[in-house]
């Protein structure tokens, strides 16, 4: 245990609950219909059902497919909410958590007594495939990568050449993160993709973008995620959160092996007072396999060029020493936009509190959820603890 770095006079804050729908596709329903569902069931979690006037803040992440000016605001009109403090928020993959981070501060301040945060789209059936990649491709500098055509994938794919080049990771070993993902989807039943591979079919799979191949990437999915946070004692304490920013563009990337993940983690951490050595659960974003691998080794969770083999091991499996995306990650129980990353911290959420039933692993006292957004862009890391554990 370390020395905490925050402020030990404001308040703590507690998620209290969280509710995921099924990711895939949801023919006629639109994002603030998939939106509402979620947070339906979060609020009926955490008992506040019928105590609407309870959530005074509410906090809505963007929506691809529904770009309204207001949508916190929205939101809070079909849910019957008359909060004090509403707004949504854009960052890109990094968007859920860096909502999670604001959520806190807001109960920890005494803004905010109960905040309901909120993601959700309908980017599987509500745009074509087209559409979703040149919305997503504007992450892109504008006067040299967009023009040029580059892609989502295209800017990872560079990003791994250069990677893999510096570390010698391998696509076999890539394609590892990919079966664990689809393994531990397996077993959740609101997951888009269930059926196994294995890495020979990873391998085999269409190229999208060399070295990327198709199961190297996240599916797109409809679906939605949302939390409570409060002040109220709950399962889960959120103890720290930190960002980092060090690029907006691939082209503007300064070095590989710093994106910022380590130092957005280095300041949840401090706040938290742990050591990366006290986490026994991750929450990884992982929209492209090369995601997955920079993030487990620049936060340190394998050494460079490493991750693969912590997979053969086992280390990451649900049973292991530190369980990896129990519920299969982007890569596969899906990615329906910010919904997508808030996922993580949802099964962060279940994992800690013990509820997620059959998929339960093992009692866990700490989990470090990361996102990012853009190509490694944006950096929020969050630690969460399990109360009755502390």
């Amino acid at each position: 245990m370390l020395e905490r770095t925050d402020n030990p006079g404001l308040a703590h804050a507690y998620m209290q609950s969280a509710a995921v729908t099924r990711f895939g596709r949801h023919e006629g329903r639109g994002a603030l219909d998939l939106m509402a569902e979620a947070a339906e069931a979060a609020l009926e979690r955490a008992g506040l059902a019928r105590q609407r006037g309870a959530i005074d803040g509410v906090l809505c992440g963007y929506a691809t497919t529904f770009p309204h000016l207001m949508l916190a605001s929205l939101l809070s009109e079909k849910l019957g909410l008359d909060p004090h403090y509403a707004h949504g928020m854009q960052m890109g993959g990094a968007t859920g958590a860096g909502m999670v981070m604001l959520a806190r501060e807001l109960v920890r301040t005494g803004t905010c007594r109960r905040v309901l945060v909120v993601a959700g789209e309908n980017r599987l059936t509500g745009q074509a495939v087209d559409a979703s990649i040149q919305t997503l491709a504007q992450v892109g500098e504008a006067d040299v990568e967009v023009p040029n055509g580059a892609s989502v994938p295209a800017y990872y794919a560079l990003l791994a050449s250069a990677y893999m080049h510096a570390t010698g990771t391998r696509r076999e070993d890539l394609a590892e993160l990919a079966v664990l993902m689809r393994r531990n989807a397996g077993g959740h039943p609101l997951a888009q993709l269930r059926e196994p591979v294995s890495v020979q079919s990873v391998l085999d799979s269409k190229p999208i973008a060399t070295p990327l191949h198709l199961l190297d990437c996240c599916p797109i999915s409809d679906g939605a995620v949302a939390l409570v946070v409060g002040a109220d004692e709950g399962p889960v304490r959120i103890t720290g959160a930190g960002q980092a920013h060090r690029h907006q563009h691939l082209s503007a990337m300064r070095d590989v092996m710093d994106t910022g993940a380590a130092r957005a983690a280095r300041r949840a951490l401090a706040q938290a007072g742990v050591a990366k050595a006290d986490i026994d659960y991750l929450a990884i974003y992982d929209s492209f396999t090369i995601t997955l691998t920079m993030l487990l080794e620049e936060l340190g969770f394998a050494p460079r060029g490493g991750s693969a083999e912590r997979v053969r091991r086992g280390d990451f499996d649900a049973a292991g020493p530190l369980p990896l995306n129990t519920h299969g990650g982007l890569l596969s129980f899906g990615h329906s936009g910010v919904a997508g990353g808030l996922a993580h911290v949802a099964e962060a959420w279940t994992q800690l509190a013990g509820l997620a039933g059959s998929r339960q692993v093992a009692p866990r006292r700490r989990a470090l959820v990361h996102a990012d957004g853009g190509v490694l862009s944006a950096h929020v890391s969050l630690v969460l603890q399990a109360e009755d554990q502390a």
